[in-house]
């Protein structure tokens, strides 16, 4: 028996102008959902860092097929 073994990933995004942040952010979550869809064990995890810093993550706590925010 082979352990279960999950990659996850993490994006940062960094932000310039406020109008950039959606696409940007957009970006990132459908990079991740790629790959979480060969691999469906987590959700994705959105925690902005601080003005224009974000980190885009796979994340445990999340459940699959959905994203949540949070502020760190």
């Amino acid at each position: 028996m082979s352990p279960d073994v999950h990659h996850h990933r993490s994006l940062r995004v960094v932000v310039d102008h406020a109008h950039e942040l959606d696409d940007v952010l957009g970006s990132a979550i459908e990079k991740l959902q790629h790959t979480a869809a060969s691999n469906p064990c987590c959700g994705i995890l959105v925690t902005r860092e601080a003005a224009g810093e974000y980190v885009v993550a796979h994340d445990e706590s999340v459940p699959y097929g959905t994203t949540h925010q949070r502020i760190a």
